[in-house]
């Protein structure tokens, strides 16, 4: 029996954000955001939404999608760094959200790499014959993070006002990762099912001496209180990375990783069919697409649509690969992604 993506969806939330519209609000450009990651918008959950509104919307699109009725599923997990609370976790809520029943959920995070933990966890459970399907759901709401508190609505065009100088100065502070991250939800039902297609073999590494590579040092529970203004204003919570180390692991990491799970599978990577990399970056896509030796239309890309949407990339990539037509039966594919943590792998699907 192999573990098999028999559905798909994604949440969209509504504000379409442009790099003109960042460009009203802190010193950037079009060119400036584009030249350094490929982004050209984003969308941007309104207030009031969080990642469990936007996972339901995914997940209801991906029940349907398997053919199932909510009731059908057995267990549930889900992906986030950026939950609606501290606690509970967005499981249980999307438990409640779906009419799902007392099945158990399961929340995890792994941050850009939570999809792939989440595919991991959910094969280990159709193999062991725990559960017949899963529904894994990678979801994230970013825009909290945003220093923006007086900008929002000139952001996302609802009023138009001129930012104070003060305003675009603590704005700007944040360019280098505020104009990259995008709010958005991807979905997949995965069933046990016989056959040749389906999932494996995947391969998950953490390696945390890098975790201060990409780290959130504010809101912490060493802290007392764990948040508060001066961490707020300090920009502590925000995501603080160092940018070229990030790259430099991304562009080596997740070739070595694809090319782990190709020699475990006995499929040379110049036979893989598609490799669809996190969406963190056209730069990093671009990187481990040469460094793999895989024509550019071998590693499909929409972060220029979305941006970094973090646990939600991959899924959104997959849906859309398989909407318009680029994912077709009988293929052999590869998943990938590294992120905070550092957390990397790779998962090989066969379709």
């Amino acid at each position: 029996m192999r573990s098999v993506i028999t559905g798909t969806g994604i949440g969209v939330p509504p504000h379409v954000v442009t790099n003109e519209a960042l460009s009203r609000i802190m010193d950037t450009s079009d060119e400036w955001i584009r030249v350094r990651s490929g982004i050209q918008e984003r969308h941007y959950a309104a207030p009031g939404q969080g990642s469990t509104d936007l996972g339901a919307l995914a997940a209801r699109q991906a029940i349907a999608d398997a053919g199932l009725l909510p009731g059908d599923v057995d267990a549930v997990i889900f992906a986030t760094m950026t939950p609606d609370h501290v606690l509970p976790g967005n499981g249980p809520l999307l438990q409640v959200a779906l009419g799902l029943g007392d099945i158990p959920t399961f929340d995890i995070r792994q941050q850009c790499s939570g999809f792939l933990y989440g595919l991991e966890l959910a094969d280990l459970f159709i193999q062991s014959g725990r559960y017949r399907r899963v529904l894994l759901v990678g979801a994230e709401v970013h825009t909290p993070f945003m220093p923006w508190h007086l900008g929002w609505d000139t952001v996302i065009g609802l009023e138009v006002r001129e930012i104070t100088e003060a305003e675009r100065m603590e704005n700007t502070a944040s360019r280098d990762r505020t104009v990259l991250f995008g709010d958005g939800a991807g979905a997949v039902v995965i069933e046990g099912r016989d056959g040749a297609a389906g999932l494996g073999p995947i391969r998950l590494h953490t390696d945390g001496g890098g975790a201060g590579v990409l780290t959130m040092p504010g809101a912490s529970f060493k802290r007392r209180p764990f948040v508060s203004h001066a961490q707020i204003e300090a920009g502590e919570t925000l995501p603080v990375m160092s940018g070229k180390e990030v790259f430099r692991s991304a562009v080596t990491l997740m070739p070595q990783v694809v090319r782990e799970v190709c020699a475990l599978s006995g499929v040379p990577v110049e036979a893989l069919d598609l490799v669809l990399v996190h969406q963190a970056n056209l730069r990093i896509i671009e990187g481990v697409q040469k460094a793999l030796g895989l024509p550019p239309e071998k590693v499909p890309h929409n972060v220029e649509r979305w941006g970094n949407t973090t646990a939600a990339t991959l899924p959104i990539l997959f849906h859309e690969c398989r909407q318009n037509g680029l994912v077709q039966p009988g293929m052999t594919l590869v998943f990938t992604a590294l992120g905070s943590g550092l957390h990397w792998g790779a998962a090989l699907y066969r379709t």
